[in-house]
């Protein structure tokens, strides 16, 4: 039969987290999860919901959402109403700031902060806080929460990795010839050199894995942090996040330094661009320099002020 709806009302429903599928009525409508989290009464409701307005089925996307199939446009918002009893809301499109995606690091074993509080947290604070602010193209965010980079963040706009770095106190070490911080240490950066325990900074990841591990206390204990990964991007052309030189041990500083980095990206950044082609663009020492500062956030107001990126164009 193909597709009656009018381009004008597919591109606003595309706002509102509604997909059309190509050649019908028919529309995916991606529901939020926050972080990949949601309650059992909100998966039961998703399936109702799936059930009652779609076709049935129900998917899950590489950005933790769920989409729900099938939904004739006629039923999008009842559906949307319906979803709203359990807390839940669809979106996730457009050049805005998108849903954050974290790992499990809460619960696993290697997890070195609460990375589901933590996403929360930047879920509130920029993507609905900043859902009205119109960027040069989407803004990903992905929290890990160690160097295991399970949700990939050096492949996001920007990534957050956990850190523990470990406080050696070398008056301990007894120069062991069989090291046990040199067995535990994934990276092989931990070595007894001269009868001392030598850690190499730049093989060294802060995974944490060596506190605790020497029965003579070199390594008692570490500074937990966070490390920041900024201009990554995967698709048709793939970046490599680049991680700022500072290890973030506050989460006060982590969050500001996360909004100063979308504030520069909507001031400096080009129409149509991502944030890693503005990052080549003004150079990464210049936009290192920036986030580390604190004139971007004093320039806070008349950043979001400004009228920037009113018309689309994605190059890429």
């Amino acid at each position: 039969m193909g597709c009656t709806i009018k381009p004008e009302e597919i591109k606003r429903v595309k706002g509102l987290g509604f997909l059309n599928n190509k050649g019908t009525d028919l529309f995916n409508g991606r529901v939020i999860t926050v972080n990949g989290k949601i309650t059992a009464e909100q998966t039961k409701v998703i399936a109702e919901a799936a059930e009652k307005f779609g076709n049935g089925d129900v998917e899950f996307t590489t950005r933790l959402t769920v989409e729900v199939r099938g939904i004739h446009f006629d039923n999008i918002e009842p559906f949307r109403e319906y979803i709203a009893k359990a807390g839940l809301e669809t979106g996730g499109t457009g050049s805005l700031v998108r849903p954050v995606v974290s790992c499990k690091g809460t619960t696993c074993q290697y997890g070195l902060y609460d990375t589901f509080d933590l996403s929360e947290k930047i879920h509130e604070r920029f993507y609905k806080g900043y859902h009205t602010v119109k960027l040069p193209h989407k803004f990903k965010i992905a929290t890990g929460g160690c160097p295991n980079n399970c949700v990939k963040p050096d492949l996001n706009d920007l990534g957050i990795v956990g850190q523990l770095v470990p406080n050696v106190d070398d008056d301990m070490c007894n120069g062991c010839k069989k090291c046990q911080v040199e067995t535990a240490c994934p990276m092989k950066a931990a070595k007894v050199e001269d009868g001392e325990l030598v850690i190499d900074k730049e093989a060294c990841n802060n995974c944490g894995r060596c506190v605790e591990q020497c029965p003579f206390d070199v390594i008692e204990d570490g500074t937990p942090g966070y490390k920041i990964y900024i201009g990554g991007r995967w698709g048709k052309k793939v970046a490599h996040g680049q991680p700022l030189s500072k290890v973030f041990t506050t989460e006060e500083e982590l969050l500001d330094t996360v909004e100063k980095a979308i504030l520069l990206f909507r001031e400096q950044g080009q129409t149509g661009e991502r944030f890693a082609d503005t990052i080549a663009r003004i150079g990464f020492e210049e936009v290192e320099k920036q986030l580390l500062a604190n004139d971007i956030l004093d320039r806070k107001q008349e950043i979001l002020d400004a009228q920037l990126h009113l018309a689309g164009g994605a190059t890429c």
